[in-house]
């Protein structure tokens, strides 16, 4: 098994930096379908329309509406092939982006990410979800390439609301612990390689930043005014936390996400803070000699961050329903990336620790 390290092609971060999207779009074609929620549409529509305008670009726009199931996906990629035009922009949050990415995959076109909430890290990754009708994860599809740009306009980022910079934290801090237990296990990460000695080191730099500045950042989330502290936290959130989680790897914290939906009131949480909880459930399992477990969680105390399966909604749940869970989060391939074999009772009984 090689080695394997990717990354997205661009990546520009700033106050303003929407402003470059024009180059950006000019530097692979003349055309861009702009893949995008109405909510978005309404706010940076017209703006994104007239850069777009100054750099002659010729541009269409698809909304994306619902859940994004396999359907959907598909009634988008028939238009855009309708459109012909030479990029794919998506721009929103995860929905919108993982839509673009869809869109992308299924007409071979160039794909640049402009994300407006830094709630995960799905901005630079070739990775993106299929949910079915009951908002549950489907499906982890992939590109076959990462994106081509990756444009993060930190005073769009600084205007979203709180909760999602909160979530984003959540899903960056588990991935240098996560691409620890991959490399201990000789597991594969999202581009079915060992990771590399720069995969790991993006990860603890990710970890080390958010522990250092995710206090102070958090109080600039909301103002619409990014601080020298948001900024290097949202390069971890995004960037970092990107690089390393697909070419370090993932493990329990994120294979739990494919269980947690199916405990009742959980579904509906944000990504980012189901992996939150499950980084604390993969360091209890981790057994570790060191104080992390700890350390963590008083953190996440400070940051507001949950610490029980009860804090992101999780109500009565019945043998069958932490069994179902527990099943589902050991199918998951990231579930292989750890240091021991786990069975079903041993992840109940983790799970029931923390609920």
């Amino acid at each position: 098994m090689f080695k394997i390290f990717g990354a997205p092609s661009r990546y520009v971060q700033g106050p303003g930096a929407l402003q470059t999207l024009g180059e950006h779009i000019r530097m692979l074609g003349h055309s861009a379908t702009l893949v995008i929620d109405s909510f978005v549409h309404d706010q940076y529509g017209e703006h994104i329309a007239a850069i777009c305008a100054k750099h002659e670009v010729a541009l269409t726009v698809l909304l994306v509406q619902g859940d994004l199931t396999p359907e959907s996906i598909a009634a988008l990629c028939e238009q855009a092939l309708q459109s012909k035009a030479e990029v794919i922009v998506a721009a929103g949050g995860g929905k919108s982006l993982d839509a673009g990415k869809g869109v992308a995959k299924a007409t071979g076109r160039p794909l640049i990410t402009v994300p407006t909430v830094a709630s995960n890290d799905a901005p630079t990754s070739k990775n993106y979800v299929l949910y079915d009708a009951h908002h549950r994860l489907l499906a982890v599809e992939h590109m076959r390439m990462n994106p081509a740009a990756v444009v993060v306009d930190t005073s769009i980022i600084a205007a979203a609301p709180r909760h999602f910079f909160l979530a984003g934290i959540g899903d960056a801090i588990s991935k240098k612990f996560e691409a620890e237990q991959c490399f201990a296990s000789v597991g594969r990460n999202m581009y079915d390689g060992q990771s590399t000695l720069t995969a790991r080191a993006i990860a603890q730099a990710c970890l080390e930043t958010l522990l250092a500045d995710g206090e102070t950042a958090l109080q600039a989330a909301g103002t619409g005014e990014p601080t020298p502290a948001f900024e290097r936290s949202v390069e971890a959130m995004i960037l970092m936390s990107g690089l390393g989680f697909e070419s370090g790897g993932l493990s329990i914290a994120h294979a739990l996400t494919r269980g947690l939906p199916h405990i009742p009131g959980v579904a509906t949480a944000l990504h980012g803070l189901q992996v939150a909880v499950g980084l604390l459930i993969q360091l209890d399992l981790e057994e570790r000699s060191d104080n992390s477990l700890d350390t963590v969680r008083a953190w996440y105390g400070r940051m507001g961050l949950p610490t029980r399966l009860r804090d992101i909604g999780a109500q009565a749940t019945s043998d069958e329903q932490w069994r179902t869970a527990a099943r589902l989060t050991l199918e998951a391939r990231h579930a292989a990336n750890f240091k021991c074999q786990l069975d079903v009772d041993t992840l109940v009984s983790a799970l029931q620790r923390h609920s």
